[in-house]
């Protein structure tokens, strides 16, 4: 009989037809018997058993969701961390995590926040955090630990900066509580990003709203895409504290919401090492790209907004020089832009309405700063 560590190896052939493999869980079996339909997400699958349970993969990590009243398999291998269900008094620090948990109606399932409510941008997060149904726990570098016990936390869901600090990802796991590491930003298509709302569907159960809601946004993404390709090229950026310019890599799923508005990624070409999804630049490099780019749009996710081109040449004197800037064609994103999941035909139509001369009243989260 199969141990559940040749689960994982499964899903095409299981795609395929063959036979189902088991695993022992007590007296019980342990069968796999498909894989979650997954469209566009690229950085998880999930692998579906009888009875309910569910293995997930990130990034080699895996997760075996198990069902109330369930137990796991007795012989499961160490590497695989259980998710006992109910999954409850989540500590939920990947804010891009928060929005897919908030349209399956799961916030009930959040105790604990690593963003305080005055940096939260969606009003259903920031509402219960003001209401007491949410308290700050602490970033991911500085958790309070004393906290986290006391509301006898059930999963810590953390973005990938929590392995700049490992040792504080041992020190939660320690305490007994799992820690499951979201990399939805990594995804290289926009509705993979959204997808992930599939994920938190199969921890607590509501993978039904997880369908309805993904078929909705697909469904824009479909409409969208009779968009024609304008020619026009788009830089996406913010200016680093220290001068640098962050770029996204021409992997990342916002190129291709350019490309799906009908835009050009203006760094299209760009090649880098590096395996995170932005990338820091000097200004000279940037200069010589994004230079003649017909749209400049300025990601205020991450910094904070710039409301006039006076602001953005304080930054740096050299914009003056950049076609966008002379032209007025420079935008800004809102700061709800990252850590909403629901907005990819919202923001896609944007681009298209700034590269194609729209007007500005008829966007939703670009804003044009003149």
């Amino acid at each position: 009989m199969k141990r559940l560590i040749m689960l994982a190896a499964l899903p095409a052939l299981l795609l395929a037809g063959c036979a189902a493999q088991s695993a022992a869980s007590g007296t019980e079996t342990l069968t796999v018997t498909g894989s979650y339909p997954l469209q566009y997400a690229q950085q998880f699958t999930i692998d579906e058993c009888e009875g309910g349970y569910y293995l997930i993969i990130i990034d080699g990590t895996r997760y075996l969701v198990v069902p109330e009243g369930e137990n796991a398999p007795a012989e499961l291998d160490a590497d695989i961390t259980v998710l006992q269900q109910p999954i409850e008094n989540i500590y939920l620090v990947s804010s891009s995590a928060m929005d897919p948990i908030i349209s399956i109606d799961g916030l009930d399932t959040v105790a604990l926040s690593g963003t305080q409510a005055d940096n939260w941008y969606l009003d259903a997060a920031k509402t219960a955090m003001k209401n007491g149904q949410i308290a700050y726990a602490g970033k991911y570098s500085a958790p309070d630990y004393e906290t986290i016990l006391a509301a006898n936390c059930g999963l810590a869901i953390e973005n990938t900066m929590i392995y700049h600090t490992p040792k504080v990802k041992e020190m939660i796991e320690d305490l007994g509580i799992p820690v499951l590491v979201d990399r939805s930003s990594y995804e290289q298509h926009p509705l993979g990003r959204t997808e992930w709302i599939k994920l938190y569907a199969a921890l607590v159960g509501k993978d039904a709203e997880a369908a309805e809601f993904f078929d909705q946004q697909a469904a824009i993404i479909t409409q969208l895409e009779g968009f024609e390709n304008t020619g026009k090229t788009v830089a996406f950026f913010f200016v680093n504290s220290d001068g640098s310019i962050v770029i996204r890599k021409p992997t990342d799923y916002i190129p291709k919401m350019i490309e799906l508005a009908g835009g050009r990624y203006a760094f299209e070409n760009f090649v880098t090492d590096q395996t995170n999804t932005s990338v820091s630049v000097t200004m000279e490099t940037f200069y010589g790209t994004a230079v003649d780019a017909d749209v400049l749009i300025y990601n205020a996710s991450i910094d904070a907004p710039i409301s006039s081109i006076n602001e953005l040449l304080a930054k740096d004197a050299l914009f003056a020089d950049f076609k966008a800037v002379q032209e007025g064609n420079v935008w800004c994103t809102g700061k709800s832009f990252y850590q909403a999941t629901d907005i990819v035909g919202e923001m896609i139509r944007d681009i298209h309405l700034a590269l194609t001369g729209g007007a500005e009243s008829d966007m939703t989260f670009l804003t044009r700063v003149s």
